[in-house]
């Protein structure tokens, strides 16, 4: 069961771009923000009540809002820019909330960062200014990349935020609790500018409906696949799986919308998929000891 929830969990973050991709061809980025939120609360509402019952709801704590303000932002920039971007475009947003995290840990919290993690981080960055490049000229780069790259930038540190609001909610949260408290106040904060920015790029159909409620099911199910996945099977395991969503979603973006996959592309990926398991792969029984002494 926690492989089945794992590949479950993987798969769906996978599909987040094109799922942005067919529904802003429907809607706005703003709708589709808040429609992830919205739909996704509902669907992690039956959850919660077929598993505890009951549904509860937090206001008042600090970090709910840091978590709230985080998710808003990192949903609201990754669909501006999958909206004018590639398809694939979203696989930016983990490497660089990876560099992050990793320097909050280090200047902010004053956690020990090793030399193995600051070599993560740069190959993290490199992968993602190969990315960003992929062989154009600096000017168009400057003119078209640079803009949804900077978009990205913004939706990684929103979510470096709602990944710290978990951190510090979590010792005392459960899980599902916790991500349906954070999602209902974006879905509430989200429809504030509906009626200003609302507006259809085209007619509706059933591929964008379904596009939108599939990108719900997405934010309100698969933390929780992913959060129940971790309790069954190794933390090795999770890491190398979860971090194949990047490859998926980019054959999915040559087969669903026919992205142009240059040798770029890939070696960027190449980069910070290894950033990403050098950071997380765990040391040697014997080297922590080591440390430890």
């Amino acid at each position: 069961m926690g492989y089945f929830l794992l590949i479950l969990a993987t798969l769906s973050w996978s599909f987040v771009g094109i799922l942005v991709k067919t529904a802003a061809a429907m809607v706005d980025s703003t709708t589709i923000t808040f429609a992830r939120f919205g739909i996704g609360i509902v669907f992690l509402g039956i959850w919660l009540l077929l598993r505890h019952r009951r549904l509860s709801l937090d206001i008042g704590m600090k970090w709910i809002w840091i978590g709230v303000i985080g998710k808003c932002c990192n949903y609201f920039f990754e669909n501006m820019a999958l909206s004018i971007g590639s398809s694939y475009g979203n696989i930016l947003v983990g490497p660089l909330q990876t560099v992050l995290l990793l320097i909050i840990s280090a200047f902010v919290f004053k956690e020990y960062v090793s030399g193995r993690g600051w070599m993560a981080a740069g190959l993290c960055v490199a992968g993602v200014v190969t990315i960003s490049w992929n062989g154009l000229p600096i000017g168009e780069v400057l003119t078209s990349n640079g803009l949804v790259t900077v978009l990205y930038m913004l939706s990684a540190v929103g979510s470096a935020l709602h990944v710290l609001s978990q951190k510090m909610l979590i010792q005392s949260m459960d899980t599902g609790k916790m991500n349906f408290s954070v999602f209902f106040w974006c879905s509430v904060l989200m429809a504030l500018p509906l009626p200003f920015q609302a507006h259809m790029t085209g007619p509706v159909n059933g591929w964008g409906i379904m596009a939108l409620i599939g990108l719900g099911l997405i934010t309100g199910l698969s933390f929780n696949w992913f959060a129940q996945a971790m309790k069954r099977v190794s933390f090795t395991v999770a890491i190398l799986v979860s971090n194949s969503s990047i490859l998926f979603t980019i054959v999915w973006s040559y087969l669903f919308f026919h992205d142009r996959i240059t040798l770029y592309i890939l070696g960027g990926a190449g980069m910070f998929i290894g950033g990403i398991l050098l950071l997380n792969w765990p040391m040697k029984r014997a080297r922590i000891k080591e440390l430890e002494a």
